[in-house]
This record gives C-alpha cells, sequence and structure tokens, in this order.
C-alpha cells in the first residue's frame, strides 16, 4: 500500500441513539490505537465522503448492522458480501448513504477494491448517549476485526 494513509476506517451512526453509535464509538476508540490508518468519524453519513473514499485504497466501515444475530454479535462483510448487505432492507439512513457513497464511487471507478463493513447487531436504537451493555462489550472485538484485516490487506 503505498499512500500515505491508504486505509480508511470511518465509522458510522448516530450516537444519540444508543446502539446506532456504535461504529462511531468504534472508530474514536480505534483512532486512539492505530495512527497509521486514517480515521473519521462519518457520523450519519452524506455523500460529502466521496473524496475521502476515493483517496483511499481500502476502507474499513463501523457500524450497527441488522443481520439477525443475537444483540452485541459482530460480523465482518467483506468485499461483494459488504455491497450484499447494505443493497438489502435498510433498517437505518445511514445504510442508505453508504450504498449510495459506494455505488457513486464505482460509477466514477473509485470504488475501494479493498473494503469491508465491520457490523454489531444493535439491541436498542432509542434516544441514549452510550450504547447497551451487549453493544459496548463488542467494540474491541469490532476494533480487533479491523486490525485483523488492516494485517491480512498489507501483506
Amino acid at each position: 500500500m503505498s499512500m500515505a494513509h491508504p486505509v480508511l476506517v470511518l465509522g458510522i451512526g448516530n450516537v444519540l441513539m444508543q446502539d446506532d453509535g456504535a461504529g462511531v464509538h468504534a472508530a474514536q476508540e480505534f483512532a486512539s490505537e492505530d495512527d497509521s490508518v486514517r480515521v473519521l468519524d462519518g457520523g450519519t453519513l452524506g455523500l460529502s465522503l466521496l473524496p475521502d473514499v476515493e483517496s483511499c485504497r481500502a476502507l474499513i466501515v463501523f457500524d450497527a448492522a441488522m443481520f439477525g444475530a443475537e444483540p452485541g454479535s459482530v460480523r465482518t462483510f467483506a468485499g461483494a458480501e459488504m455491497d450484499a448487505q447494505l443493497s438489502g432492507k435498510k433498517n437505518t439512513v445511514h445504510e442508505v448513504a453508504l450504498f449510495d457513497l459506494l455505488a457513486t464511487a464505482e460509477l466514477l471507478g473509485s470504488k475501494p477494491a479493498l473494503r469491508a463493513l465491520i457490523g454489531v447487531q444493535p439491541e436498542c436504537v432509542d434516544w441514549g448517549l452510550k450504547p447497551t451493555p451487549a453493544v459496548a462489550t463488542a467494540i474491541p472485538h469490532m476494533r480487533r476485526a479491523a486490525r485483523e484485516l488492516i494485517e491480512r490487506w498489507a501483506s
């Protein structure tokens, strides 16, 4: 990987909605652990992040994701599997925006070939500033999954 920060780690979600903010919390914690990658708080996302996605070689997105598992379960969706997860039924506004963001990057020929969504199954997305205990416990697992991907992609 030849760029100064070829990997973009993007945390998305709404930190005012308990588990929906898990991606942002994971990214904030990851930023303090690894300065070799670029980490952004994408919040509730938008196409304004397109230049950031276009300029990276590899993309990792942290987010709450509905995949029918127990709350706090972590799953990595890589490459086409990420695309399939995002193209299915949308449960949050930022899933729509993330799908649109990657679709736009693809149309422009700049969609990262190396990409992954590291999702955590939410328990509650009602008003609240902290994730539920199940999701809070899963955030270190999300960060570990990102480190493993980065290591694999670098080799």
